[in-house]
């Protein structure tokens, strides 16, 4: 019989480490923003270059998601979190020491597919040391609200950095916390089982590099580029009839259909992309407005952006405490709700030049609306995945999560009347808030307040369908009507009521 009071200070290091790797990967998707001027200035780079040096993270990051999941179900998530938390050590050690801005697109590359290896196997080590749905909810919380701290905290530490001592330190951070993390696990303690099951890795490789076509296209679709948006949109449907066709002959598929049949799955995978589409949509579209409306610089965006971060690092404990005792679906609901509503509001507050205390109202309801929504998916997730599938649905998870966060990166600088960054070698556009700052200098001057209110609308209206097709997706089947006895059942016999009297 196990002591639990010594059971639970070794899970809470286990839930520790596993909280601050992620917070260490949220954190260098945001930090790395106002410290791409600094990047420009020391290794002579262009925009379009800066470009690169995000979205080759964001791009790896997603391809790789696929396919990491189920190499956490294969190896044991265990192996696999230690495995990629060395390697973002290692490599952001190297990141920092690039010499040329393509051995550092290079590194943010290798990053990405380090950052995807940890990610999926967190999840999947959650749920093995927090069985109970009550606990677990409030596991994945307190992961959610430390790794929430680094989307909060990465523009603001990330400016002390560089103000210190250049864009070296702002990859320098993470060397120190992955060894945190590493030293956190070591031991027999944290392991994992190994899932019995083959791997068709020409389907995963086939899967991933679909999704980067993907990317690619929505990206250079965004830019104005329609002849190479043209090229890896094809390549992404040749891409996707060899996956067709691999998928049908594999014993392993890599979207698995007792995954994709799942109701439950399916409707966190739908809510998934619909949040990550507003959130890195806004975080993207609101500087640029600001920038060229207000004439906000890069510091100044970042506090501004405060109210809307600052719930996502704060409030996801009270959601696992809402999760544990109401279960996932309220959380939702609500935060779908919070998030519709907000963005409206963010919406009217454009179109109404950008009063204070409008657009703090409407960034706090967003940034509940994702606090609340984020952990309680995750928990929904978890418990919808059948057995053995954890990592595999964490990993698609977090895949489909970067594909709406791309699109809604395009879609609202298309309805912001294709806005761009500036100069003409901009080789793409951008997959993330880190190029908000390297762009908003060259937005096209008097973007129209109508543009950015249509934006923000579309925001509210991809949050409203995200809740309508959750609750369809989860609700519940109608009861049968009973039916009604028959003539003979309502007769009876003689014998019958004799035994009666």
């Amino acid at each position: 019989m196990r002591n639990k009071s010594l059971e639970r200070p070794r899970r809470f290091r286990v839930l520790l480490a596993l909280s601050l790797g992620y917070f260490m990967v949220l954190l260098d998707t945001t930090v790395l923003s106002v410290a791409e001027p600094d990047i420009a200035g020391s290794l002579g780079t262009s925009i379009g270059a800066l470009q690169w040096v995000v979205n080759g993270y964001t791009i790896a990051l997603a391809a790789s998601l696929l396919s990491s999941g189920a190499i956490s179900d294969r190896w044991g998530a265990h192996r696999a979190f230690r495995l990629g938390i060395a390697a973002f050590g290692v490599l952001s050690l190297l990141t920092a020491g690039s010499p040329s801005v393509g051995v550092l697109i290079a590194c943010r590359a290798l990053l990405g597919i380090a950052a995807a290896l940890s990610i999926p196997s967190a999840t999947s080590m959650i749920a093995q040391f927090y069985p109970k749905s009550s606990e677990r909810s409030r596991a994945l919380a307190f992961w959610t609200a430390i790794s929430g701290i680094g989307l909060a905290a990465g523009p603001l530490l990330g400016g002390w950095l560089v103000a210190i001592g250049g864009w070296q330190l702002v990859f320098l951070v993470n060397v120190p916390i992955a060894i945190v993390v590493l030293a956190l696990v070591r031991g027999k303690g944290f392991a994992a089982p190994r899932r019995d099951r083959p791997i068709d890795f020409g389907a995963q490789l086939t899967a991933g590099g679909g999704l980067a076509l993907l990317t690619g296209a929505l990206i250079c679709w965004g830019a104005a580029q329609p002849l190479a948006a043209a090229l890896l949109a094809g390549g992404t449907v040749l891409a996707a009839a060899v996956l067709v066709v691999l998928e049908r002959r594999s014993a392993a598929p890599v979207f698995a259909a007792q995954l994709l049949t799942n109701r439950g799955v399916l409707a966190g995978l739908m809510v998934g992309a619909a949040v990550n589409f507003v959130l890195t949509g806004v975080i993207f579209g609101l500087p640029l407005l600001l920038s060229d409306r207000l004439g906000l610089g890069p510091a100044q965006l970042g506090l501004f952006l405060l109210p809307f971060t600052i719930p996502c690092a704060l409030n996801p404990l009270l959601t696992g405490r809402l999760v544990a005792r109401y279960g996932p679906r309220m959380p939702i609901l609500g935060g779908l709700g919070l998030l519709t509503v907000g963005s409206g509001l963010l919406g009217a507050a454009v179109s109404l030049g950008f009063p204070i205390g409008l657009c703090v109202l409407a960034l706090l309801l967003m940034g509940f609306g994702v606090s609340f929504t984020l952990p309680a998916l995750i928990s929904q997730l978890l418990t919808a995945a059948p057995e053995g599938t954890a990592g595999s649905a964490g990993g698609l998870l977090n895949a489909i999560r970067q594909v709406g966060a791309t699109i809604g990166v395009t879609v609202i600088g298309i309805v912001l009347g294709g806005v761009g960054l500036s100069g003409a070698d901009s080789g793409a556009g951008t997959a993330g808030a880190g190029a908000v700052q390297a762009g908003s200098a060259g937005v096209v001057a008097g973007v129209a307040g109508v543009a950015g209110t249509a934006a923000m609308l579309v925001a509210a209206a991809v949050a409203g369908c995200g809740g309508v097709a959750y609750l369809w997706l989860t609700r519940r089947p109608p009861r049968r009507a009973a039916a009604p006895p028959s003539a003979s059942d309502s007769r009876q016999s003689p014998s019958d009521s004799r035994s009666d009297r």
